[in-house]
Parts: C-alpha cells; structure tokens; sequence
C-alpha cells in the first residue's frame, strides 16, 4: 500500500521488480481528486469511484475510465489524477480478495496511524544524541501506537491474502523449473 510517491514506488520496483503487487491508497486518490472538483461535482464524482471500487476490476476500471473522459473538458486535472495509477488503485480487486480485506488493504491508514503515533512521541524530543537514541524513541513510539491497534478488518480472512500472493500473475509465463544463474 502506498500512497502515490514516485520515490516509493520506484523502490518497490527495483527491490521487488514483477513479484511486487502495489495498492494505491484509495482514499489520498479520492481526496486528490476531489480536491481538483468544484463543490457541485464532488459527490456525483465520490459515488461513481466508490461504486466502481467495489465492481471486479475490469469493469471497475473502465468505468472510471468513462468518468474521467466526462471530466475531460470541464475539469482536465481531475480526470488526469484520476487515470494515474488506476491499475494500482485495483490491485485488492484484481487479487480477490474478500470484502473485508479489501476495505482494509485499500487504504494507507493502517500504515499512517501508527506512523503517526511515533511523530507524537519523538515530536517532543529536541535533540538526538545518537542514531540509538532515535531507535528508542521510535519504538516508544510504536509501543503507544499498539496500545489503539484493533484486528485488520479480515483478519481471519488473511489466509485469502496469503494464498492471492502465491498464485504467479496470470498474464506472465514462469517456468518454475528453470534455474538462474
């Protein structure tokens, strides 16, 4: 899961090339692009992509392709920000995977809160003395974080996830038996 940072992307890239399967976060795409929308747009625009992320990913996916060529004209930068990273917004979908766990595995949030909680806590501290002293303070961090965590939403479902992530992509070959160098 990711956020849309072309930096993180590219990392997850060279470290993990083709096995890597990117979740774009759901809700920084909806709120970029509702950001783009005059007020009388919005909510027509926030139902079509919460509609469509719930249909199977071709069909997900080309509607939102429709929606974005009725933005063209009037609103190019929203129909622009919707159509980059659209695959990755579909990942969760194209995996099948259960509801719940695509609710869950669709956003950053499980990502930024306990990020978060760690700004909160090593906010306060002035000055680091060392590269351990940071460490510390962003288990502390952590520690507080784990105190608010709840069950992802699924979490008897990750079996689903685990198997999904098994499974080679269905548009690639891979010869399991060759041997690299």
């Amino acid at each position: 899961m990711i956020d849309g940072s072309k930096a993180l992307r590219s990392a997850i890239e060279e470290l993990f090339g083709e096995r890597a399967h990117v979740q774009r976060c759901r809700t920084h795409k909806l709120r970029n692009i509702l950001e783009r929308l005059p007020k009388e747009c919005i909510s027509h625009t926030a139902a079509i992509m919460k509609a469509a992320y719930k249909l199977p990913a071709k069909d997900g996916m080309a509607k939102l392709k429709t929606h974005a060529a009725w933005l063209q004209s009037d609103h190019p930068d929203a129909s622009a920000s919707l159509l980059e990273g659209l695959e990755e917004t579909f990942t969760v979908n194209e995996l099948g995977l259960t509801p719940a766990l695509v609710r869950g595995l669709s956003t950053t949030n499980i990502i930024e809160n306990p990020n978060g909680a760690v700004r909160r806590v090593a906010g306060r501290v002035k000055r680091y003395r060392d590269a351990d002293m940071a460490v510390r303070w962003a288990a502390v961090g952590f520690l507080e974080a784990e105190k608010n965590f709840r069950k992802i939403l699924g979490v008897s479902e990750l079996w689903v996830l685990a198997a999904a992530l098994k499974r080679p992509p269905s548009t690639t070959n891979i010869d399991h038996d060759r041997k690299v160098a």
